[in-house]
């Protein structure tokens, strides 16, 4: 009997000595996985600075290194989006319990493929990185796949058709790259597929109406090739590339033709003379109507440039009153010294994607979306339907080319999820245009405050703590991409916290405030104004913070800054102007008061179990508006507080609520669900 029991004691212990050894087996692979990863993608450390071990037995998981998250001491989680690093990601197909993978904003190359071998991947966030070739087909042994997103890279090719064996997706994403081919008729076989974008890319063929209706029009806009139900042009597709057989619509002269003539095989041979001679003639003919083209488009931009100098442009039928072709001078008017005519009629783009010509700027449909202190903006239709939004400035600066230029490279190598793209600018001495984004969802501040009345749809708690969390990330990347040189927002408030297309939160108007000179900026620019301000005559990544204090106050609230300091709500619609304490120091004075139940918005108390996340809310806004600047939290550290206190069930859970698909890919980052 004891023999027995000493040989089963015997079992156990070489058991857990071999389960042991295993585990630390596979958790040293993982941190000379990742060892090797790092050295590809940043060689000399200085993005991933605490990547390090400091004995043997410190690994991944027990040394916290940044964006690395472990379960069971396995690496589960790789979360390190918008940090410019480069490379090949190869290294990282040998992380076999990895759940997350999030590189999105990045410039990693190469080819994907290798993360196929990653079987328990869950997340997949790698846009806006510069991935070229073909989408691999291995992606579909991820089975447990919920969300992918590839778009703004440089895929080519076709869309796997086995991505059907994909049965748990929620969400594809591969819009902006180059696919071409069909869709994929499988794609509307994934029962679980919420969530489908495949616009901006070169796809043709018919698109199914079962599609169009579950995804709308949007995920499939930006294709040339494609047709179908409408709003898509009518088609009858002959299933052979554009190259040979292009789809045709209702309309077949809007597309080039592309029948496939075959040669009479009964017609003779030309002789050597015959087509020497057709050669010479069609040379002589190509060339004289060659010289004709060039003489007359000379003469009529010449006009065109006379025609429009000082013009406002011919006004069209819009939504928005007082709307007008926004660009005047034809882009002339600049600096005679600085630059030749063709510097001088050319827009500069910080995107190789989607440009144009600043003559398919002239010719765009155009409508007014609003008037600022620095100019109007205005979305501009081009004539291929790509949509931008264009900020004509009104006497904002004085500086010469140069310095303009330099002021816009600050601008515009700043890429973030939670920034508005800045995509391009023209200059010159009469007229500067910049080019953002269009994002169609409108702003923060609409959401609060319009329509307060019957028929309003509630901004619930979640969807606001999640749009403050996206607007507090943009900020905090531009004080930390800008900390030396301490340049600021300057213009933080909620009309400017616009919302894209998923509703995710990007903050706009950064970098405006270096165009003036510190005192105008302080008098001209329109945010939430710190105390200092009036004093020192100058923004400052202090003031920001102060700012969005204001804006966290605004959100919790539902009142309009500088407008609600009375101690009983008032209607938006109501005339305010006797008011005039602004809200910080109302808030300071009802919570002194302890009747802090008054700060929070009617349409948030009506939620259940929320109070603890508005306390510790209002306490984080209470820290950001405080008068002294010295006092005042870092916007990394307020993002930090935020994604402490946001109350909102995990984006990685097998449960997730596809009505919340409006959060940032970064938001999926928490360890819940990474099992």
């Amino acid at each position: 009997m004891d023999v027995h029991f000493l040989s089963l004691l015997l079992l156990s212990i070489s058991l857990f000595t071999l389960s042991h050894s295993t585990t630390t087996t596979t958790t040293t692979n993982d941190t000379a996985a990742l060892f090797l990863f790092r050295s590809q993608i940043d060689p000399h450390g200085t993005l991933l600075s605490n990547w390090t071990t400091s004995t043997n037995r410190t690994t991944a998981c027990t040394a916290n290194w940044v964006g690395v998250k472990c379960n069971n001491n396995r690496v589960t989680a790789l979360s390190l989006p918008s940090l410019n690093l480069r490379g090949p990601i190869d290294s990282i197909s040998s992380l076999d319990q990895l759940r997350l993978l999030d590189l999105h904003d990045n410039r990693f190359n190469g080819s994907f493929t290798p993360i196929s071998k990653c079987l328990n991947l869950k997340f997949i966030y790698l846009s806006s990185n510069d991935f070229s070739g073909e989408i691999p087909p291995e992606l579909s042994s991820l089975r447990r796949l919920l969300r992918l997103d590839l778009s703004d890279n440089n895929l080519r090719g076709a869309i796997p058709t086995q991505f059907s064996k994909l049965s748990r997706l929620l969400t594809l994403h591969l819009q902006d790259n180059e696919l071409s081919g069909t869709i994929p008729k499988s794609l509307g076989s994934l029962p679980q597929l919420k969530n489908l974008n495949l616009s901006n890319n070169q796809l043709y063929g018919m698109v199914p109406q079962s599609l169009i209706s579950r995804y709308g029009e949007n995920s499939f806009s930006g294709n040339e090739g494609l047709c179908g139900s409408s709003p898509l042009p009518q088609c009858s597709y002959t299933g052979t590339s554009p190259a040979f057989a292009q789809t045709v619509t209702s309309n077949p002269s809007s597309f080039p033709s592309s029948t496939v003539h075959e040669p009479n095989k009964n017609h003779k041979r030309l002789s050597s003379g015959s087509i020497v001679a057709i050669v010479v003639v069609n040379s002589v003919i190509l060339l004289v109507i060659t010289s004709f083209v060039i003489a007359y488009y000379c003469r009529k931009y010449s006009g065109n440039a006379k025609s429009m100098a000082g013009s406002e442009g011919s006004t069209r039928r819009s939504s928005y009153s007082g709307e007008k072709r926004v660009y005047a001078n034809g882009g002339g008017g600049g600096d005679n010294n600085e630059t030749n005519v063709t510097d001088k009629n050319r827009l500069v783009f910080f995107d190789r994607k989607n440009q144009f010509e600043l003559e398919d700027l002239l010719r765009a449909s155009a409508e007014m979306l609003g008037k600022g202190s620095l100019g109007s903006v205005y979305k501009a239709v081009l004539d291929d339907g790509f949509v931008v939004a264009v900020k004509r400035l009104k006497d904002a600066n004085p500086c010469s080319r140069k310095e303009f230029e330099q002021y816009m490279d600050v601008i515009g190598k700043l890429k973030h999820p939670n920034i508005v793209r800045f995509r391009a600018y023209y200059y010159a001495k009469e007229e500067k245009l910049l080019v953002y984004d269009y994002l169609p969802n409108g702003s923060l501040h609409y959401l609060l405050h319009g329509n307060r009345g019957p028929g309003r749809i509630p901004l619930d708690w979640t969807t606001r703590i999640s749009l403050i969390l996206g607007a507090a990330r943009g900020l905090a990347k531009i004080h930390e991409e800008y900390e030396a040189m301490r340049v600021p927002h300057g213009n933080v408030k909620s009309s400017n916290i616009l919302l894209d297309k998923n509703g995710v939160a990007c903050i706009s108007d950064f970098g405006l405030s270096l165009l003036l000179n510190p005192v105008h900026a302080v008098a001209r620019l329109g945010g939430y104004k710190a105390p200092e301000q009036a004093e020192i005559k100058k923004l400052s990544q202090k003031s920001d913070v102060y700012s969005f204090g204001v804006l966290l106050l605004e959100v919790l609230s539902g009142r309009v800054p500088s407008q609600y300091p009375s101690p009983a709500p008032h209607s938006v619609e109501e005339d305010d102007e006797e008011w005039t304490m602004d809200l910080p120091k109302w808030v300071r004075s009802v919570v002194r008061d302890e009747w802090t139940a008054e700060v929070f918005d009617e349409e948030l108390l009506r939620y259940k179990n929320i109070e603890e996340e508005l306390m510790s809310m209002l306490h984080l806004a209470l820290a950001c508006v405080v008068p002294k600047p010295e006092n005042r939290p870092k916007m990394g550290e307020v993002v930090k507080m935020i994604e402490e206190i946001r109350m909102e069930e995990s984006p990685l859970g097998d449960d997730y609520d596809e009505s919340r698909n409006s959060l940032s890919p970064s938001l999926a980052t928490t360890d819940d669900g990474l099992a």
